[in-house]
């Protein structure tokens, strides 16, 4: 056992997570079903590892396109992995040109449109691992913004590798779809290419590793169609509507729930929406990047860097609510033209559809909302005003169907403000050195610091919906002057017992560079937060969890980094803060809430977990908080809060009820209860 957590340390240092066998065919079949008619099918994997791509394509096409010539071309940095390949194709008899080295590097001497597909399981590298120095020379030589990985520049060289009318098969971690680092790759499929098939495979736990996959078909050419998404995630039920493979299911006509691995799964069905004001299937207008950079700008650019020529990647987080969209099934082999997709689905209004989508959607980088569609002009104070186009890439991706569409359609129309536009959404405290500041047996340290200095901390052990109920005595030493706004930390001199305290961990201390880099005392918490606002009545609600937990704390406990916490200070700036507390606690720990989270948030881990960080929780709607149906929500959860209110059955249906009306919309019947 001791032996696997090096290798495990190792693979997710250089993103070492080979494709298993069933998906590489999948990827392969899919890709495929979209090449170009040329006789000759120039393939690259850029980051091949053991070649399972690549033998998986040769399989497939002998199967379902065997009037294809295959010329497969695989890099990889490994070694070690590529003998591996070079042994399996040998012993496949299938000819593969291999080159052992950084892709990266190598790529500069590769000439535009030299391959027809390229099909890739690239490496994810965070940028903790590459370093800063490194993930700014790769920020800089590809054209990339914000925190990258290093899946972010294999993607980005392949449109120009690409011939005009090639196609990528991309599997990838689906956290890409949804959160801010993602919008590199959002924005090279969007400008560079024509995404025509998107599949989220959630929990499916198709890899050995904590990956939650993505598979994503793009076209070099411009589609006329909208791009076919479908999704799969677990249920917690055990009656399949159908025996198909799961496979076949996500290719299939309709929504329906499957059995794979002894777990079921539903797979939903509908379209791609961006958050672009054309349909999916159209390019956006290309933006300078490294793809469209002339040969001499990009030999300019071109630099060292170290990279991992291996595959996958880490937790990815996807889910969005059950599907209501039949769509005629896909069909794997080339009977399928290039593009075609073959849906009932596919044939209504798409600019209607583009409209709709386009209506929806949150300004992700603060949640405020930038101007509706077809309004006119700029929205007066307390109007709904949604982004278009302006948004561009920083949207995250979200499946569109109509049904879903018009729900969220109506919730926008009735939405006064987001939580965003209400108060910030702060995440708790980080130490760095949590085993120094953080403990539930202070009394048996010695010597024990200061009571004055120990203050409660509240984790996500404690919160349920509208309380704190604190599992233990947990508490931080919190070297800070709590009266003053600005962050100040204590005289040490003043608190005897904290600093003999504090200087038997100096050396821990001490060695967090970052903190004394930045002018700071050795002893300090790297993220304190706002020392004076603790003390402020604040809702607390967990980074991670299955259902919403929003609670109401005003014990004065400081927030630790497990959780994130929006101050009363913030809310009463925007209007009666405490009835403005309970608004938003009931909205976020309804049905409504969560259904509303799945459609346009969508961040999913494993068993149905979200993460609720300000990027999401930011969105959520809130109805006027002058009308009579918010006075009922205020009011129950002022019970819930404060007047003992059992949170049971009758009381989750009557506030899920009650939100429902504010908004004018009824729950999904599929909505999460």
């Amino acid at each position: 056992m001791g032996s696997e957590v090096p290798v495990a340390r190792e693979r997710k240092r250089h993103g070492r997570h080979y494709t298993p066998p069933a998906l590489a065919r999948f990827l392969a079949r899919r890709l495929l079903a979209h090449a170009p008619d040329s006789g000759v099918l120039r393939v690259l994997d850029p980051a091949c590892g053991d070649g399972e791509l690549l033998l998986a394509l040769h399989c497939e096409a002998a199967a379902r396109r065997p009037e294809l010539r295959l010329e497969l071309t695989g890099y990889d940095l490994d070694a070690a992995a590529m003998s591996s390949a070079r042994a399996r194709a040998d012993a496949a008899a299938v000819e593969i040109d291999w080159h052992t080295g950084d892709f990266l590097t190598a790529s500069a001497d590769l000439a535009d449109a030299s391959y027809d597909a390229v099909i890739t399981n690239p490496p994810y590298v965070r940028t903790q691992q590459l370093g800063g120095a490194t993930a700014q020379l790769l920020s800089k030589q590809f054209g990339l913004r914000g925190r990258i990985d290093l899946t972010h520049p294999f993607v980005a060289i392949v449109p120009r590798l690409l011939s005009t009318d090639g196609v990528l098969g991309l599997l990838c971690a689906n956290r890409f779809l949804t959160t801010r680092a993602g919008a590199n790759i959002r924005a090279l499929l969007s400008a560079e290419l024509s995404p025509v098939e998107l599949y989220d495979l959630g929990d499916t736990k198709l890899f050995t590793a904590a990956v939650l996959p993505a598979v994503t078909i793009a076209t070099r050419c411009t589609q006329d169609a909208p791009c076919r998404y479908a999704s799969a995630y677990e249920i917690d039920r055990d009656d399949p509507h159908s025996a198909t493979d799961l496979f076949d299911a996500l290719i299939g006509g309709h929504g329906t729930h499957v059995t794979h691995n002894g777990r079921t799964f539903a797979i939903e069905i509908g379209t791609l929406v961006t958050g672009a004001t054309k349909p999916s299937g159209h390019r956006a207008d290309p933006q300078p990047t490294y793809a469209t950079r002339t040969d001499a700008e990009r030999s300019q650019m071109v630099v060292d860097t170290p990279s991992a020529g291996h595959d996958l990647t880490t937790l990815g987080e996807r889910r969005f609510a059950t599907s209501d969209v039949d769509c005629a099934p896909l069909v794997g082999d080339h009977s399928t033209a290039p593009g075609e997709l073959r849906s009932a689905a596919m044939d209504v209004d798409r600019a209607a559809v583009s409209a709709t989508s386009a209506a929806m959607y949150f300004d992700s980088a603060g949640g405020s909302r930038v101007g509706a569609v077809g309004d006119g002009g700029a929205a007066r104070a307390g109007e709904q005003r949604y982004v278009g186009a302006a948004a561009g890439c920083s949207e995250a991706w979200r499946m569109s169907r109509p049904g879903v569409d018009a729900w969220l359609a109506d919730i926008g129309a009735a939405t006064w403000r987001v939580f965003g536009d209400v108060g910030r959404i702060r995440v708790g405290i980080k130490t760095t050195a949590d085993k120094v500041f953080i403990s539930d047996r202070w009394a048996e340290v010695e010597p024990c610091p200061e009571a004055e200095l120990l203050l409660e901390l509240i984790t996500h052990h404690d919160l349920g919906p509208w309380r704190v109920r604190r599992a233990c005595d947990r508490r931080v030493l919190y070297p800070y002057d709590t009266a003053r706004p600005a962050r100040t930390p204590v005289d040490l001199v003043e608190f005897p017992c904290a600093a003999d305290y504090l200087r038997v961990h100096k050396d821990v201390l001490a060695a967090r560079g970052y903190v004394t880099a930045g002018g700071r005392e050795w002893f300090e918490i790297w993220v304190p937060q706002r020392p004076h606002l603790w003390r402020v009545p604040k809702v607390v609600f967990p980074d991670i969890s299955e259902r919403p937990r929003f609670a109401l704390d005003r014990s004065g406990a400081v927030v630790n980094g497990d959780c994130y916490w929006i101050s009363l200070a913030d809310l009463r700036a925007a209007g009666d803060g405490e009835r403005l507390a309970y608004l938003l606690m009931g909205v976020a720990n309804s049905a409504l809430g969560l259904a509303f989270y799945d459609a346009v948030c969508g961040n999913r881990l494993y068993s149905g977990r979200r993460r609720w960080i300000t990027q999401y929780v930011s969105r959520l709607p809130l109805p006027d908080p002058h009308t009579r149906a918010a006075a009922g929500i205020i009011d129950l959860v002022r019970d819930f809060v404060d007047g003992g209110r059992p949170h049971d059955a009758d009381g989750r249906h009557l506030l899920d009820e009650r939100v429902a009306a504010a908004f004018g919309v009824v729950l999904e019947p599929s909505a999460p209860r």
